[in-house]
């Protein structure tokens, strides 16, 4: 019988650790690549391809549900099952002070950061059950820091629901995962702390080789 092909979802793909991880597991996993920005998705199909790898390019916005089910329809379809998902996107509202919160980027941080995920884990389960498949979530404990009240709210809001589902699926499966990786000279930490000194942060290429043994043990 023919092992089927390992699968890895990643949504968040296009930049950052989501675009290193997708890199690093290319070797070894057909990666599915989610993220909004086209172009960016493209270039990382090239570095995928460059590594001997292939990858299925799915340039939508985690928010829409109704884009969310054709993928996962489209997974089933085509694989069956998936062995991994690296959840890597995340709405990173401007910094600001709580009693003065955007209306709009508030509505979506709530909408990506907590009601996408929620969504995600209902689609996403089935298609890792059927291949004993793990989740992969990355916590950023800003909550309660000063001006991190868009993001440091939603990003505590999505790490207690993940929590919840890792906890309920010790027995069953499939295995959830939270990891804290290094602080990183991403878009985002550069929106967060403009004029930081990047030059001690560590590359989200060098951070994705030291993540990728914790997940695939």
């Amino acid at each position: 019988m023919t092992t089927p092909e390992k699968t890895a979802l990643i949504t968040g793909a296009s930049r950052g650790l989501g675009a290193a991880l997708a890199e690093a597991l290319a070797p070894t996993h057909h990666i599915i690549a989610v993220a909004r920005t086209t172009g960016a998705l493209e270039e990382l199909d090239d570095r995928v391809r460059a590594r001997g790898g292939a990858a299925t390019l799915a340039p939508m916005d985690i928010g829409v549900e109704p884009a969310m089910q054709q993928l996962v329809a489209s997974v089933a379809g085509r694989w069956g099952g998936l062995d991994l998902w690296v959840h890597a996107a995340i709405h990173a509202a401007p910094l600001g002070p709580a009693a003065h919160l955007d209306e709009k980027d508030w509505q979506k941080s709530l909408d990506t950061n907590v009601t996408a995920t929620r969504r995600l884990i209902g689609l996403v389960e089935p298609l890792l059950l059927a291949r004993e498949g793990r989740a992969v979530f990355f916590d950023d404990p800003r909550g309660g820091q000063k001006f991190f009240g868009h993001y440091g709210t939603t990003k505590a809001a999505q790490m207690a629901l993940v929590r919840s589902w890792q906890a309920e699926t010790v027995k069953t499966g499939p295995r959830v995962l939270v990891l804290e990786p290094a602080p990183m000279p991403t878009a985002t930490r550069a929106r967060f702390f403009p004029g930081e000194d990047r030059a001690p942060l560590t590359s989200p290429q060098d951070e994705a080789t030291r993540l990728l043994p914790e997940l695939l043990a």
